[in-house]
């Protein structure tokens, strides 16, 4: 699944490619992505110029002058710049562009190609609610957003409503970066803590950014990112030792899924 890291990526990419071309016409292969009828969503976007491309969490926010293309990879998927003659395997929605060019979007499960209107974007259903992208949280928002709730520390931070992209590929890292358990109570966490946390959420996040993203996702190109396996600190390397302090990394169950710690180093 791409998650915060994969988006940025992918956003910088296209607001670099995208920016003055002007959608053409639109092929949906999967109408259940949609959020409006196919002939709604064609009617609405076809003549669009694309003005500009942002993100926030897993979502891509594409501006254009009819108002807005939102999409969501959901568990995986590729947006691809290419052209009729260069098409990939696999696509759910083709973009082409008055240039000859063409944006193929394919979806693995669960993904959407959202419109929306100019002045309705407060009002979409699934970006509304969403919080600040994960590295522009700072200790005293977390501080203010900690205070009062047990909820469990992994939890709160998949939870795209208190903040937007993390992941289960990069929690791991970022919970042993940090030295916290992930079934820590987000009220028990001290000022000190919770600057650690900051900081590893920066260190778990941004040397994938550096790198195009991770090697199982692919860029705007069709390139795999450069994040490799190897990169991993903790994260799926169950019965290896940890960095820290040698003891094997462990998998363990929280809650609908599961954690690989440092049984020693993260309390």
């Amino acid at each position: 699944m791409p998650e915060l890291p994969e988006i940025i990526c992918r956003a910088s990419e296209m607001n670099r490619e995208l920016p003055g071309r002007r959608i053409a016409a639109i092929e949906i292969l999967q109408p259940k992505c949609l959020n409006v009828e196919a002939d709604e969503f064609q009617r609405a976007l076809s003549d669009a110029t694309i003005q500009a491309v942002t993100q926030r969490g897993k979502w891509l926010f594409i501006h254009t002058t009819q108002g807005w293309l939102l999409i969501n990879l959901g568990m995986g998927g590729e947006v691809l710049l290419t052209d009729r003659e260069h098409m990939p395997e696999k696509y759910r929605l083709v973009f082409d562009f008055e240039d000859g060019a063409c944006l193929a979007v394919n979806f693995w499960w669960f993904g959407y190609a959202h419109y929306v209107a100019e002045d309705l974007l407060a009002e979409h259903r699934l970006t509304s609610h969403i919080g600040p992208n994960a590295l522009e949280a700072t200790p005293p928002f977390l501080a203010e957003r900690f205070a009062g709730q047990r909820t469990r520390l992994k939890s709160w931070l998949l939870n795209q409503e208190n903040v937007a992209g993390i992941g289960n590929a990069y929690i791991h890292d970022i919970l042993y970066l940090a030295r916290l358990h992930p079934q820590r109570a987000v009220n028990s966490l001290s000022p000190e803590e919770i600057e650690a946390l900051v900081q590893a959420i920066h260190r778990g996040l941004e040397p994938s950014i550096a790198c195009g993203g991770a090697f199982y996702e692919k860029d705007l190109y069709g390139q795999n990112g450069g994040f490799r396996h190897e990169d991993i600190i903790v994260g799926y390397r169950e019965g290896q030792p940890c960095p820290t302090c040698a003891t094997p990394i462990v998998k363990i169950k929280t809650g609908s899924t599961s954690s690989f710690i440092c049984p020693t180093c993260q309390v």
